[in-house]
């Protein structure tokens, strides 16, 4: 089930690479990923993990509400993380000359149904 969300979003997103659901422990649930990325996305998606639980910790040591979205851009690629719930959120990592808007809406779109799926 999941893996047909994921995979809808990557495929509907222009320069989509791959997409991971993920525990901010680090514990990917799936995952799907373009046939001829080159990008270890499970790795990413750990790494960003431990930045994105300092981050979340941090907006609630401040006080300014729960962690809804990081966005990283590197050279090559953007990574767009979306917080589901307070233990999982899902990474979506778009080529540079994708579109970075499609992507997030994509999510945004499509959080309801990770949600309802993790349950």
């Amino acid at each position: 089930m999941f893996k047909g969300i994921l995979e809808n979003i990557v495929t509907s997103c222009a320069g989509g690479v791959g997409a991971v659901l993920m525990g901010y422990d680090g514990i990917a649930i799936d995952q799907y990923v373009v046939e001829d990325a080159t990008l270890d996305l499970n790795l990413v998606a750990i790494e960003y993990s431990n930045v994105t639980k300092e981050i979340k910790k941090a907006a609630e040591v401040l006080e300014t509400g729960a962690l809804q979205e990081v966005a990283i851009k590197t050279e090559q690629y953007y990574v767009v993380l979306h917080a589901l719930t307070d233990e999982y959120f899902v990474a979506l990592t778009i080529e540079r000359n994708g579109n970075y808007g499609q992507g997030r809406y994509l999510l945004m779109r499509d959080a309801e149904s990770l949600r309802e799926a993790l349950v």
